[in-house]
């Protein structure tokens, strides 16, 4: 359940399995349409009469990426064919083309005839119902088309361009598809194709012994067939070569941004720490949204998907990299967030990349009794992010326009949406969206996001608004404390549930409580923030040679163990790197910053071959669980190595003047 490799521009994402099959192709947004829904568009090799496709077993793989960029460096050999294949994959850094370079090599003593086969196994718009494949002669290409969704196929090698193709229908009565047909080395060349269809090319070369030789393929992604047609142009005026060498170019002068200060840190915390930056970008639409996850394997156990903007975990990851310099690409999800604020201040459930509200189990009303079906977080969370994206690059023309159409009505909300007779915001659904109550992570939230907004009135002159924001933010930590904090335990409560008309304390250990002092609720030096992540790196530790964080005791999400004892829930990387942070927080001295590195040299032993980072590991084995890659988590890895850097300079200026 994972896409090992993944590409994208901002505005078309393309995910890749571990044998190197397009599994994934979204567009015009990142992480929607899906255009391929999880299917196969499988890659074959015909070498001197024998054939494989790259799910063969007899195919060993090295999975990766060229450094510092997002375009793949994959090496495929099969010894029963006698070949490696070095396969290169990226998208143009503007336009919607995707290319491959194939670089095929020639391990025997005698010449091989090879013929490289590409199948497109589409379900345009999202399904199969209505789609068109054809020959192209004007260009000699292939293409598929529905409605406004147009994809063009073409490809290069030495002996010139397609070599044989064929269209043909697929999983409906006994047709499997035409990547059957591919299997003897030929295509039979038909032509057109219509209702659930596939197509497939294929490309020749002769390559020495000793030898080897280059085979181009480039898919071009359009709304009409003009735009399709010139973007396939464009890529022969320019050939493949050079334009996959510009991409890797402006990846590398993309991640220049974050400079040097931090060559120090271990090269595999490095390596994680640019491959995070580089993934989070895949997965942020140049419109605003910044995706959960995109991929579709999540269908087979859930029927729904992560490919969702979920204003909280945006939010999280806005943050992360603005502090990490990249205010331009996060700008837009902000004003993302103020176009979809419903009328009344607050932010939906989740959101689709195109703005329209996303699917929720958050019922509007439970035994007659009509409830707000939100996250309060998230609305919160979105104004705390602003602020912090403001006090680090001062950029007042983003929070001008987005002073009265966001901070001001969503902090109003905030303001309007409390229980005063506890000093807490009123009940809403926690960040995990499994419980209803009063949360301590979102009370926490709600204070720093109106802080923020008090911040943000100071700095427009609004003292009226910034002396209510402030009064109501005060009387949410006057309530934490007074009603969260448990002397008995020596720790917060996870949150209150009514139960028979009474607020009773949910003394569950969480991990989310690190919102105490990431929000600035409380110091991270205050005692009971102290002895309540205590108490989260003590028993939510996971008990294995895997190691790492649990979300919460008895998690029961994608749960593999009932030894609560011993693994209270699987590892999440986002839970893991934030005690990491609480330790980088309260570190006094360069040595107390040991564990908190070793943490995040250990997230690296939890990424898939390639650096993709899953939503959470098997607590025995470490394999991924969930979704991968998950934006969150990437986001989180930058945010800790950031952290730690920026701490690790303090301390380090700190000891030297002492000395």
């Amino acid at each position: 359940m994972a896409r090992h490799l993944v590409i994208g521009n901002g505005k078309m994402l393309v995910n890749l399995d571990n044998k190197c099959y397009i599994r994934d192709i979204y567009f015009p947004y990142v992480g929607q349409q899906n255009h391929v829904n999880g299917h196969e568009c499988r890659f074959g090799v015909w070498v001197n009469g024998s054939f494989a496709w790259l799910h063969d077993p007899q195919w060993r793989f090295e999975l990766g990426y060229i450094e510092d960029s997002l375009v793949t460096n994959i090496i495929a050999r099969h010894d029963g064919l006698g070949i490696e294949l070095q396969i290169n994959d990226g998208i143009h850094q503007r336009d919607c083309i995707f290319l491959k370079r194939v670089v095929v090599r020639n391990l025997g003593e005698t010449p091989k005839e090879v013929r490289i086969f590409f199948h497109h196994d589409l379900t345009i718009d999202g399904n199969e119902v209505g789609d068109t494949a054809a020959f192209y002669p004007e260009n000699r290409t292939i293409f598929h088309y529905k409605r406004s969704s147009y994809f063009m196929f073409n490809g290069l090698s030495d002996l010139g361009g397609i070599y044989q193709y064929s269209t043909g229908i697929k999983r409906f009565h006994s047709a499997e598809g035409t990547w059957r047909d591919a299997e003897d080395g030929e295509l039979a060349g038909n032509t057109i194709s219509q209702g659930s269809v596939d197509s497939t090319i294929s490309f020749r070369t002769i390559v020495p012994v000793g030898n080897e030789r280059s085979i181009y393929y480039w898919m071009s992604v359009g709304s009409n067939m003009e735009e399709v047609k010139k973007l396939d142009q464009y890529v022969r005026d320019s050939h493949p070569e050079k334009l996959l060498s510009r991409i890797v170019i402006y990846w590398n002068q993309w991640l220049s941004r974050v400079g040097e200060r931090y060559t120090n840190l271990p090269a595999a915390v490095v390596h994680q720490f640019h491959h995070s930056l580089l993934i989070v970008r895949t997965q942020v639409d140049d419109r605003g949204a910044i995706l959960a996850a995109n991929d579709t394997e999540i269908l087979q156990y859930n029927r729904d998907h992560y490919s969702y903007m979920w204003p909280r975990d945006g939010a999280l990851i806005a943050d992360a990299m603005s502090l990490a310099g990249y205010h331009r690409t996060v700008a837009p999800f902000f004003h993302f967030c103020s176009d979809n604020l419903a009328p009344e201040g607050y932010l939906y459930h989740k959101y689709n990349p195109d703005g329209t509200v996303g699917s929720s189990w958050h019922p509007y009303v439970v035994q007659g009794v009509p409830r707000l079906p939100i996250q309060e977080d998230e609305t919160a969370l979105v104004l705390y992010a602003l602020w912090k994206d403001y006090a680090r690059h001062g950029e007042i023309e983003l929070s001008q326009a987005l002073y009265s159409s966001l901070v001001r009505k969503a902090a109003t909300f905030l303001c309007d949406y409390m229980d005063h007779d506890l000093g807490l915001p009123r009940p809403s659904y926690d960040l995990w969206e499994e419980r209803y109550g009063i949360w301590t992570y979102t009370a926490s939230s709600v204070y720093g996001g109106l802080m923020a907004s008090a911040y943000f009135a100071d700095l427009f002159g609004d003292y009226e608004r910034s002396d209510r924001y402030r009064q109501v933010a005060e009387e949410i930590k006057q309530g934490i404390i007074n009603h969260l904090w448990d002397e008995e335990a020596g720790r917060f409560a996870r949150g209150l549930e009514l139960q028979d008309g009474r607020w009773v304390k949910d003394m569950t250990i969480e991990s989310s409580m690190f919102g105490l002092f990431e929000f600035g609720v409380l110091p991270a030096e205050d005692e009971r923030v102290i002895r309540t992540m205590g108490a989260i790196a003590e028993k939510l530790r996971i008990n294995t040679e895997v190691g790492g964080i649990a979300r919460y005791t008895n998690d029961y999400y994608f749960r593999v163990s009932d030894d609560t004892e011993r693994v209270p829930g699987n590892p999440w990387i986002i839970c893991t790197l934030w005690v990491a942070n609480f330790q980088i927080e309260i570190a006094k001295s360069v040595v107390d910053l040991e564990e908190p590195l070793r943490t995040l040299e250990k997230v690296t032993t939890f990424a898939l071959e390639g650096g993709n980072l899953p939503e959470q590991v098997h607590p025995e084995t470490g394999a991924p669980l969930s979704v991968a890659p998950l934006t969150w988590s990437h986001a989180t890895y930058v945010h800790t190595v950031c952290k730690y850097v920026r701490k690790l300079e303090q301390l380090t200026a700190s000891e030297a003047m002492r000395n």
